[in-house]
């Protein structure tokens, strides 16, 4: 069975993760984000790009969630006793991949080949595909100006009310090769629980693939980031509140209107109407069996719903 999923970082990973417990490795294909990437200290950073890759091959800080297990900080304190810029935490074992991915794409290599070369490389089964080779940076509106994903999100921990969110360079941007191909010839598509607005809706902002989720003939179920009526993490629940100003399924329903085929809840939201069809398990992924049922969940809606 062909699974194909959309993601972000953390969230996106755990359920990713679990597809691959749950199911054959190699028949799963994670679509990541990347609109968190930046340039930092001359080094192109991918971030959900790489919590996919620690994660999946077993290499993450399972605590945290990002970041490499057993982690070392000499870097950083030897660029803090300099005076350099400390906000955004670059790991030893971490700035090794920073590194030879910077050092590939200034040879002319793209993200989707590098990203491939080190998921072999390191022994993941599944395909990781970033949603574009072509840069799209997120930058969020705010009451205090316009500031870059990860300034707005790790420098300023989302303290400020924003306003508006936009992805400068999705209009031009192409899908990376393998992501339109890979949800045309899915038998099920999955929208990860990641931030629907910080996560998901970057990947949607590249038109093509926005275009190919629509038309896709295999079921499509969104796996929702609220749980007991809340969203579990706090950027989501602060943003959905600056800018749509409710988090709740429904929301999170109409918000992808006409992308999806139906929303997997927690089962203490199993009664909330959200205007399609939904099914409920415990969507909170601590364990990784939780991880597994979550994705079991997921894919028997999917092949519930009598699509393709």
């Amino acid at each position: 069975m062909r699974i194909v999923i959309l993601a972000g970082g953390v969230g996106g990973a755990k359920l990713v993760l679990g597809a691959t417990r749950a199911f054959a490795s190699a028949d799963v294909t994670v679509i990541v984000n990347t609109g968190d990437d930046f340039r930092h200290l001359g080094l192109h950073v991918s971030p959900d790009v790489d919590t996919m890759i620690y994660t999946l091959s077993g290499k993450s800080n399972r605590e945290l969630g990002w970041g490499r297990e057993g982690e070392t900080w000499q870097f950083m304190a030897a660029l803090r006793s300099l005076g350099g810029e400390d906000w955004f935490a670059l790991g030893d074992s971490d700035l090794a991949l920073h590194v030879w991915r910077t050092m590939r794409l200034s040879r002319g290599d793209t993200l989707g080949a590098i990203t491939g070369d080190v998921a072999r490389a390191w022994g993941i089964a599944a395909t990781i595909l970033p949603m574009s080779d072509d840069p799209v940076a997120t930058h969020v509106h705010t009451v205090d100006g316009i500031l870059e994903f990860q300034r707005y999100f790790v420098e300023r921990r989302c303290e400020p009310v924003a306003t508006g969110i936009a992805f400068d360079g999705a209009d031009q941007a192409r899908p990376a090769p393998g992501v339109v191909a890979a949800i045309e010839s899915a038998d099920a598509i999955l929208i990860a629980p990641s931030n629907p607005l910080l996560s998901i809706d970057p990947i949607l902002a590249v038109a093509p693939i926005r275009a190919a989720l629509a038309a896709a003939r295999a079921p499509r179920i969104a796996v929702s980031p609220i749980i007991g009526g809340k969203a579990v993490k706090g950027p989501t629940a602060k943003l959905l509140a600056d800018l749509v100003r409710r988090a709740d399924n429904a929301t999170i329903a109409a918000h992808y209107a006409g992308l999806i085929d139906g929303l997997l809840v927690d089962t203490a939201d199993s009664d909330e109407a959200v205007g399609l069809p939904t099914a409920s398990t415990a969507t909170l992924m601590v364990s990784d069996d939780d991880k597994a049922r979550v994705a079991r969940a997921a894919i028997a809606f999917a092949r519930a719903t009598g699509r393709r």
